[in-house]
This record gives structure tokens, sequence and C-alpha cells, in this order.
């Protein structure tokens, strides 16, 4: 297997003395020495932000701090473009590596316009949508890599979930293309960076892209995902990468992924459960109503008809649930 790839550094460009902070930390660290991986330092100075209210970066001033951490620390550095603009200010500014968010590749036309004027940047990184669509994030990918000489796949998640089986069907279409994994915003929980992180390992990616902050408590933006540059040591193990792509790895994660799901809808039912016993207890009303449970299981019942599910099994899962939400309304 190729060099592990490593793009490491805070989500936004907050202050001259961060971002340099960030830079000596994380160059001193061992696995920035000893060329186990392809280190750049990240730093978004431009945030396409959802509320106006938020952080929106520094501006252009932080492509002359990019330039000051390049010329003390060596570092190679990255940054994200939104538009044509902001491309052509990062690659005069000599950034090596350019990144194109999720936000910014679910609109095709956008992406055009960047790859139209990264002339002067040698690599460029390229998000997968907000959205689950692994054509779109193909043909941005194309589009990106007629301009290119280098061009990575950078598997961020769908607003916090993972998207397993998107990512395998982008990376066995393209298979030359290297696949790095974004736990930061995948899980939007630094406690979940880890875990993430050895997935990363054992499916074959080629490396993570990961928010490090030298105190993530005071980060101006996605304060709960980043992690330390200590903990960016502790979690990153380019001698573990495994080169090999195995169907049945990517399934699994699936699994993973919508047990997850059943079990937050699960949570949530309870939560609405608890919600409907206060409304009952308040007025006095019966907690067994045997006719409203008997509408709801049947409908399940005709779902499992339809989907080819056995309805012994979902008429026990129905049961389980009931008891349960009983039990909560109870309390």
């Amino acid at each position: 297997m190729s060099t592990p790839i490593l793009v490491a550094g805070p989500c936004a460009a907050e202050t001259r003395e961060q971002l340099l902070t960030a830079a000596e930390q994380i160059a001193l660290l061992p696995l920035a020495k000893d060329g186990c991986v392809r280190l750049f330092f990240r730093a978004g100075i431009w945030k396409p932000r959802t509320s106006p209210r938020s952080f929106q970066g520094v501006g252009d001033i932080g492509l002359e701090w990019l330039q000051e951490v390049r010329e003390r620390y060596g570092l190679k550095t990255a940054t994200e473009a939104g538009t044509a603009e902001q491309a052509r200010k990062a690659a005069a500014a000599g950034v090596d590596m350019l990144w194109i968010g999720s936000r910014t590749s679910a609109n095709p036309i956008a992406v055009q316009e960047i790859a139209d004027n990264i002339e002067g940047i040698n690599t460029i990184a390229v998000k997968n949508p907000m959205h689950e669509d692994s054509e779109l994030w193909a043909g941005n990918i194309e589009r990106v890599r007629q301009r290119a000489k280098e061009v990575w796949a950078v598997h961020r998640g769908c607003r916090h979930k993972p998207c397993w089986q998107m990512a395998y069907r982008l990376t066995s279409a393209m298979p030359d293309i290297p696949l790095l994994l974004d736990p930061s915003h995948m899980s939007g929980d630094a406690a979940k960076v880890e875990n993430l992180c050895r997935k990363a390992e054992s499916l074959g990616y080629n490396g993570y892209m990961i928010e490090v902050h030298p105190n993530p408590k005071e980060a101006l933006s996605d304060a709960r995902q980043q992690i330390t540059p200590a903990e960016l040591q502790e979690y990153t193990r380019p001698d573990k990468f495994n080169s090999r792509r195995d169907e049945l790895d990517w399934l699994r994660c699936e699994i993973d992924e919508a047990d997850d799901e059943i079990w937050q809808a699960i949570s949530r039912r309870m939560d609405v459960s608890r919600r409907i016993g206060e409304y009952k207890h308040t007025r006095n009303m019966q907690i067994v109503q045997p006719d409203r449970f008997n509408k709801v299981l049947n409908r399940r019942l005709k779902w499992a008809e339809e989907n080819g599910i056995a309805s012994l099994t979902v008429e026990k899962i129905m049961n389980a649930l009931h008891e349960e939400s009983i039990h909560r309304q109870e309390i």
C-alpha cells in the first residue's frame, strides 16, 4: 500500500496564534517526523455555515497565516474553497491542497467553476455531497480530475450518518482514487473519532482527514468534534492500514449503521411513550388501550406481508415495544 495520507488541523483558522500553535504541535508529533504519512496541515478560512450568526471564518488573511505555517514548520497546507474566486486566491497564495466541501459538492456547477480555477494547485480532495449520492460524488471527481494532477475522495458521511454503501459504490467504481475518511464530520463527536479511524484501517481507506485543535473547548466552530494533537498521535496508526477492500467488511458496516438507526428510532419511540404517559396521567386516562395497539399491530403485519418479512417476527417485536412503552407510561 502507498504511504497513508493524513490531513489534520483545526476546523477553522481563528487567530494567527491559534493556527501557529496547532501547526507547531502537529509538526512535533512523531508521526509528522518519521515520514510514515503524507501530512497536510488543514484549516478553513472561508466557512460556509448554516447560520449567518456562526463564525464565518477569518477570510483572506488566513492565507497569510497558512503561508507562515509552511515557512516555519515545513508543513504542506490545505484549505477549503467554495467558489472559483476562493480557489484562485488559494492557488495564488501557494496552498498545496484544496478541498471541496459537502455543501459545495451538492452543486455540480459550482464544482465545475472551481475545477476551472485550480491552476497551480496539484492536489484536490472532493468530499461527498451532504445527501447520499455516489453518482454525484463520482461526477464531481471526474470534473476535478480533468484539471488536477492528483484527486482524492473524502468520505464524511451524510449529516452524521456514515452512508457506508455510498463510499463502497464510489471506491468500486473508482478504485484508483485514494479514499480518505473524515471521522470528525461523520460522527460530530470527538469521542467517536478513534473507533472510526479503526474502521478506516480495516476497510482499505488510504488515510484520514481529521479536525485537530490545540484547545477544542475554545474552538469557534465544530468544538464537539475536534481532537487534540496528542489524541491525533494516539488515534492514527498508519502502519495498521489494510490495503484489502473486502465487500463483506463493508456490508458489516452497513449492518452496524442500520442497527444504530434502529436503536435511535427505538429511543425516540420510548421518549414519545413517556410523554404520552404524562398526557394520560394529567387527564386520568387508561394506560393500556387495546384498540389503539391492535390498529398499530395490524398495520405492521400488513407491512410485513408486503415486504416479505415473517409476520410472527414482526408481532414479537411489536409486543416487546408495546410492553416497554406501557412501562414508560407507568413511571
